[in-house]
């Protein structure tokens, strides 16, 4: 039976969630035989989710997990209306480096016009 191609599900606002999410991405991943990208997309995961537990509101963040014709989305929701921004910390700084690595890694990504969900994309690798 195929699997279906898109995944949404919601949990609570907590830090232990980023692992939890990142760990379900992974799986449903290499269940869809996207085995290729399956690293990229945890760190994608880790950053986008961390941002949601750390500046979200509300209870919950929501999470998605696409693929169509070469290409995997991933978007996660927090409630929040601000935008993340890229920014470039100082060497010794421990944070803020989040969108930094998402701009880095991703093919492109944005927010929805009320900036309460963030999402990014990653071409699949032909193999």
């Amino acid at each position: 039976m195929d699997q279906p191609h898109h995944v949404i599900v919601s949990c609570t606002r907590l830090p232990q969630q980023v692992a939890r999410l990142r760990h379900f991405g992974a799986a449903r991943l290499r269940r869809w035989g996207l085995v290729d990208c399956v690293e990229t997309a945890e760190l994608l995961i880790s950053e986008l989710v961390t941002n949601a537990v750390r500046y979200g509101e509300g209870d919950e963040v929501g999470f998605s997990l696409s693929h169509e014709k070469g290409e995997v989305r991933i978007e996660v929701s927090d409630g929040a209306p601000g935008r993340p921004t890229v920014r470039r910390p100082p060497p010794g700084e421990e944070s803020g480096r989040g969108m930094l690595i998402v701009d880095a890694l991703a093919e492109d990504w944005g927010t929805s016009r009320d900036g309460k969900r963030t999402w990014c994309t990653l071409t699949v690798p032909k193999t």
